[in-house]
């Protein structure tokens, strides 16, 4: 980090990438995330005193559009004072000025604690027995993290991946998931390894409206890839049926975790009230 007098110094395009970067810092720091050596360390003033003098540096950029200088001036008056929350809002007007936008893996985001109970035991997580969700053959970490994210939070009991599916440790989807990736169950099995004694149903396009659909009690929802949806095999395996989800928009297209939890909301709901 780069003390306010020092920042001062700098000009333009200079002072907007090294602030956009102190608040990048300053924002892992404030969420506990931040690497050894880059907390914040200066005696001389406390880290909220730090970061309002910086972000009213920022409000002095005569390149800064009235609207964000507007948030800034709100969050700065605000009380209690919301220090990540200004640093969040700061860093993203200076990189809209400078014209480079976060990528995901750019995003600062806290990890989920583990939860525990009065006891101090890891709790258990609480599921449908028997939903589960078969994975085919997605390619992006962020939508196979999104998947876990959202089968996890709905009540997914366990979650299958095709062969070809992409490594949920990879890097990107871990960081996708929210660390669901660690408490939901997952395994790699083929299409031909699935139970044959339980429901097997795809979601797709051209099937039955979710609104009309018979979801059973249990079961395995194929959902297909990010490219081609589900495969042949997939929809000759899936001999309970075939789901789809109406749309209106003339791209009539959603991201694959999206379409999941759309899916499971309804499913799940149909379980809680048969129950």
């Amino acid at each position: 980090m780069i003390t306010p007098e020092k920042l001062f110094q700098l000009e333009g395009g200079q002072r907007r990438r090294k602030l956009a970067l102190t608040f990048g810092a300053l924002e892992r720091d404030i969420a506990g995330i931040a690497e050894n050596g880059s907390e914040y360390h200066f005696p001389s003033m406390t880290r909220q005193e730090y970061t309002r003098r910086l972000a009213e540096i920022v409000l002095k950029d005569n390149a800064l559009p009235e609207e964000a200088a507007a948030e800034l001036r709100t969050l700065l008056a605000a009380n209690p004072f919301d220090e990540r929350r200004t640093c969040n809002a700061a860093r993203n007007h200076l990189l809209a000025i400078i014209g480079t936008f976060p990528a995901e893996w750019d995003l600062v985001i806290a990890p989920h604690t583990v939860p525990y109970d009065e006891s101090g035991m890891v709790k258990v997580r609480d599921f449908f027995p028997g939903v589960c969700v078969y994975a085919e053959d997605i390619r992006s970490p962020f939508n196979i993290g999104s998947i876990f994210r959202t089968a996890e939070a709905l009540g997914v009991e366990k979650l299958y991946l095709s062969p070809f599916c992409i490594n949920p440790l990879h890097q990107r989807a871990v960081r996708s998931s929210m660390g669901c990736i660690e408490t939901l169950g997952y395994e790699r099995k083929r299409l031909e390894d699935l139970p044959n004694d339980i429901p097997v149903f795809v979601l797709e396009t051209g099937g039955t409206p979710i609104s009309d659909f018979s979801f059973p009690e249990s079961g395995v929802c194929i959902i297909g890839s990010e490219e081609l949806g589900a495969s042949p095999e997939a929809l000759a395996r899936a001999s309970y049926g075939c789901v789809s989800i109406p749309m209106k928009g003339l791209k009539a297209s959603l991201n694959v975790g999206v379409a999941l939890g759309i899916l499971l909301e309804r499913w799940t709901a149909h379980i809680a009230a048969k129950r």
